[in-house]
C-alpha cells in the first residue's frame, strides 16, 4: 500500500461494534498513519486537524442514521471542509433492509459534499443484491463509498476493505 505522509483521521460511530471493528482494521492496514476517532466519545473536535479522512457510518432500520452521527449531524453540516479529501465506508444489511441499503452513507456523502469536501473512494455495486439505496452515484453503477454487509457478506469484508484502501491511498498519493 502506498505511503501517505500526513495522518488520516478515521471517524466512526458504532452501536453493535461492527463499524468500530472495520475502523480498527483500516487503522491496522494503514500501518500507523490512521488516527481513530469515535464520535460518540470525542465528537467532531478533531476534524479540523486533517486534510484526509475516512468516515464510517452504519445504516439503521429503515434507512436511518446511527444515533451518534445524528447527534452531530447539524454541526458537521456547518463545517467548511473545502480542500479536505474524504472517503466513506458504510455498513448495512442488504437482505433484511434491502430497500434502504447504505442510505446513511448516501446521506453522509451528500452532507459532506455540501461542506466543500472532495469525496473519493467510490465502489462498484457488483456483487451486491439489494432493492434500493440512496448511496448510489447518479448512474447507479457505484456506491458513494465502500459498502459492507456484516450480516450477509462478512466473508468478503477483508478483501473488499484491502482493495478499497489501495484505491483510496492511490488517489490521496496522487493529489
Amino acid at each position: 500500500m502506498q505511503t501517505i505522509e500526513e495522518p488520516i483521521g478515521v471517524f466512526y460511530a458504532s452501536t453493535t461494534g461492527n463499524t468500530e471493528l472495520v475502523a480498527e482494521k483500516i487503522a491496522e492496514l494503514l500501518a500507523g498513519r490512521a488516527r481513530l476517532h469515535d464520535i460518540a466519545v470525542e465528537g467532531l473536535v478533531a476534524i479540523p486537524a486533517y486534510k484526509y479522512m475516512i468516515m464510517g457510518i452504519p445504516t439503521w432500520d429503515f434507512g436511518e442514521l446511527q444515533e451518534d452521527w445524528a447527534v452531530h449531524w447539524d454541526a458537521l453540516g456547518q463545517m467548511d471542509l473545502s480542500g479536505v479529501q474524504i472517503a466513506l465506508f458504510g455498513l448495512g444489511d442488504q437482505i433484511g433492509y434491502g430497500e434502504w441499503f447504505q442510505d446513511a452513507m448516501g446521506a453522509l456523502h451528500d452532507l459532506l459534499r455540501n461542506t466543500g469536501a472532495q469525496m473519493l473512494g467510490y465502489w462498484s455495486v457488483e456483487g451486491y443484491d439489494f432493492e434500493a439505496s440512496k448511496a448510489l452515484t447518479e448512474d447507479g453503477q457505484q456506491f458513494v463509498g465502500l459498502a459492507l454487509d456484516e450480516d450477509g457478506q462478512s466473508g468478503l469484508t477483508d478483501e473488499r476493505l484491502q482493495k478499497w484502501l489501495v484505491d483510496v491511498c492511490n488517489v490521496i498519493q496522487a493529489s
